[in-house]
């Protein structure tokens, strides 16, 4: 695999769990995105080149940590050439119940997709 270590959510949990917010926390949801060999209009990918907009993440984080029964939000975004297989970005959130969490972590992921990333895939050679 190519691009950066991510981090272990095992250790994400288990600093999440240590934090003074955690007694409020009733779930924690976790988003792993990881390149897939195809595209979202089904044709094949062997690898992409991703750049991360490091100061709007941090906004949308602070964001997310404002929404309601939000009190733990994690983002780590893996940079650079990525191949098949390769994680893109590992995303939690913990919350005080199912729907609060749920709803948070689809708004950031979305967030996350739509205004922080770019995504170049690379296409087989015809």
């Amino acid at each position: 695999m190519n691009g950066s270590a991510g981090p272990s959510l095992d250790v994400w949990l288990a600093e999440a769990k240590r934090e003074a917010s955690a007694a409020d926390v009733g779930m924690y949801l976790c988003h792993n995105g990881v390149v897939r060999s195809y595209s979202r209009d089904g044709r094949p990918v062997i690898s992409m080149d991703l750049s991360v907009d490091r100061e709007r993440l941090e906004e949308l984080v602070s964001t997310a940590r404002m929404m309601e029964g939000v009190s733990i939000v994690r983002v780590w975004i893996n940079e650079g050439h990525l191949e098949v297989g390769d994680d893109i970005m590992y995303v939690m959130v913990g919350g005080d119940i199912r729907p609060n969490v749920i709803e948070a972590l689809t708004a950031l992921v979305g967030m996350i997709k739509s205004e922080v990333v770019t995504e170049k895939e690379q296409r087989p050679e015809a």
